[in-house]
């Protein structure tokens, strides 16, 4: 399971945890709600901690392959030729078909 997917389960997970415990206090349900988010996110910031930073180091690479990607791409619009084979689709072989039979 993605890291991203694990957290924001977590996050929610621990709010509703926070609301049902906090349901069963007379409460108008607006005041239950902002104080299970206020709550939550103090809890999570201790107890999800290893999911946060999983998360972070997947955004982390993310960025860094897009970011090596646009460097690639204005490379090649500069007329490296280099970087234009490296990314090019067009110019790897396809697979041969078979001869056309008439």
């Amino acid at each position: 399971m993605s890291p991203a997917v694990k957290y924001t389960l977590g996050r929610i997970g621990l709010f509703v945890v926070v609301l049902g415990v906090l349901s069963m206090f007379p409460l108008n349900l607006l005041v239950a709600g902002m104080v299970a988010v206020v709550v939550s996110a103090v809890a999570s910031y201790f107890l999800l901690a290893k999911w946060r930073n999983e998360m972070n180091e997947q955004l982390v690479g993310a960025v860094a392959r897009r970011s090596a990607e646009k460097e690639r791409l204005r490379a090649a619009l500069a007329g490296d030729e280099d970087a234009a084979a490296a990314g090019d689709r067009a110019a790897k072989k396809p697979a041969e078909k078979p001869a056309d039979r008439a």
